[in-house]
């Protein structure tokens, strides 16, 4: 026997039905109740025939179990990045250099959770321990507090030595012995707070956002391939030519490189940088190399060098004391630096003639509003606006003249013309033809982009630390962060993914980990996993969670 649902009239009936064969051996169906109106009936009145059958066939039904639901956690993108941690060997690493036997919790596992924070939704200290609430990190089965994740970040400065060099080992293996380019170039990092600390790093300098602000200089190290190798913390006002030679000594103390060509940007050159790196190649025994720009305030002393250069068709080349000096011309910057250079001269000439005829109208005796003009108050007032818009070298003034008067420099106007849209690149290296030093300096953009991650994504400032070594742990945090960054873009496109890293984060996220206890006993599992979510997996070459019961 069995239920059946009947409509008749609009309505709908439950009936209790028999099934059973005739004389013939036909299979019939016979109606042996009718149970009511669907609509009408209750609980209260199947519940009894239910318990009566129950009680017929010897079952007796269980007391309704008890069930409650916890708020589901973010899985999915903390899965994929700690076993991305995993297989690039750090949590092995920072595990035997932060090993301690006074310390009462895992410090790599908090160094882990700080990282996945930057990457995933950038907190301060405390805002990692409202984070860690909303998530399901693997690993983690017991609540942090505040106190433990400042000692962290004071046991990853007590063995800085072991944990940056644990962190080079699991590099090494990436970085080519024989010939290995790499890009050193620096930003500043806002800082936050007042008061002054004993080696403070904490200093007022030119950001490199604009304008003077409270920073301390980061310096990255990159492999040809994107890869970050190597981070610096200096001081804010520190000039960064000084630190071209410190940086290359760590480098190759911590990578036994036969070959290395350096790639810096303009504010490293200096002629003391030159003779620097030659001198370490001596004391090493080692091949080191640079491609380094120019500065656009040496141009002046190169100019007659790169304008004999033929740099039209295609990057053109000459020798200055004794190293290559290549030479790229980019057609639309030229037309775009002459275009903002005129704009900027006209509307100072016209500021000027406006001083001048205001002292002519004057010298006329007509009577103007306010304070009394003269020919020095006007020569300083001109001087001021040419200096703000650092065009003192395309405007004369004649000071020693009695009347306001300026003009342009018409031959320093021609020879910046003649330089408009180059790309001037002093190098030693001498097996790689123009065009390849060219695609290399330019290559550096990537770095770059590497600092628009820190400062963007990851948020690696403003910072609120005043000790110094926090400071360089925080830091370190971050370039941790920014390794694991790179690399998930290294594998996503060489596997043809059309996501950023952190687009890849935020649709992993979704996939999220319940937690349910029936009758006091927990069960957990995650929840379905998309097609989408699938070819990020693929494209990481992660493995993808296990459904199970946990």
């Amino acid at each position: 026997m069995y239920t059946r649902v009947s409509r008749s009239g609009g309505r709908a009936y439950l009936q209790l039905v028999e099934a059973y064969r005739d004389d013939a051996g036909k299979p019939r169906q016979r109606m042996v109740a009718n149970l009511g109106r669907l609509d009408q009936l209750t609980s209260s009145q199947l519940d009894p025939l239910i318990n009566g059958l129950e009680r017929a066939l010897g079952r007796s039904r269980p007391p309704a179990k008890s069930v409650e639901y916890e708020s589901s956690r973010a899985f999915g993108d903390l899965f994929a990045l700690t076993e991305l941690w995993k297989e690039l060997g750090f949590d092995a690493a920072l595990r035997r250099a932060l090993r301690s036997s006074r310390r009462r919790f895992d410090a790599e596992l908090l160094v882990r959770a700080m990282v996945f924070n930057r990457l995933c939704d950038p907190e301060s200290k405390l805002g990692v321990l409202r984070w860690l609430e909303t998530v399901s990190m693997p690993g983690l089965t017991e609540a942090i507090t505040h106190d433990q994740l400042l000692r962290t970040l004071d046991a990853l400065m007590d063995a800085t030595e072991a944990v940056e060099g644990a962190l080079c080992e699991q590099i090494r293996p990436l970085i080519d012995q024989t010939l290995s380019v790499v890009f050193y170039d620096l930003t500043t990092i806002e800082v936050q707070g007042d008061g002054e600390v004993a080696d403070d790093l904490r200093r007022y300098g030119r950001s490199k956002d604009g304008g003077i602000r409270r920073q301390f200089v980061l310096g990255v190290v990159q492999s040809a391939e994107g890869l970050p190798l190597m981070h610096t913390v200096c001081e804010g006002n520190i000039a960064e030519t000084r630190t071209l030679k410190p940086m290359l000594e760590r480098v190759l103390d911590r990578f036994p490189v036969e070959r290395m060509i350096v790639v810096a940007d303009r504010g490293l050159l200096s002629l003391d940088n030159i003779a620097e790196i030659d001198a370490l190649c001596e004391a090493t025994s080692r091949r080191i190399e640079f491609i380094l720009a120019v500065p656009a305030r040496r141009y002046g002393d190169l100019a007659e060098a790169v304008i004999g250069v033929d740099a039209m068709e295609g990057p053109g080349e000459t020798r200055y004391n004794d190293y290559r000096l290549i030479v790229s011309h980019d057609a639309e910057a030229a037309v775009r630096q002459g275009r903002q250079r005129r704009e900027t001269l006209d509307a100072l000439m016209h500021e000027g003639e406006k001083l001048a005829a205001k002292l002519d109208r004057q010298e006329a005796g007509e009577v103007l509003r306010g304070r009394r003009a003269s020919d020095r108050g006007a020569y300083a007032r001109f001087h001021r606006m040419v200096a703000e818009a650092e065009m003192t070298r395309f405007i004369d003034l004649d000071f020693e003249a009695d009347l306001f008067h300026f003009s342009e420099n018409r031959a320093a106007i021609e020879r910046a013309e003649a330089l408009d849209g180059k790309l001037v690149l002093i190098t030693s290296v001498e097996d790689l033809e123009a065009e390849a030093v060219v695609s290399r300096y330019k290559a550096l953009a990537d770095i770059e982009r590497g600092f628009r991650v820190l400062k963007s994504d990851i948020e690696i400032a403003p910072v609120y630390h005043r000790l110094p070594d926090r400071i360089r742990a925080h830091a370190l945090i971050c370039f941790l962060a920014l390794i694991v960054h790179r690399v998930m873009r290294m594998r996503m496109k060489a596997n043809g993914s059309p996501y950023s890293p952190q687009r890849a984060l935020e649709l992993l996220s979704r996939i999220q980990k319940h937690r349910v206890e029936i009758d006091g006993k927990p069960f957990e599992g995650i929840g379905k996993i998309a097609p989408e979510q699938r070819t990020i997996f693929e494209a990481l070459d992660l493995p993808e969670p296990a459904n199970r019961r946990l």
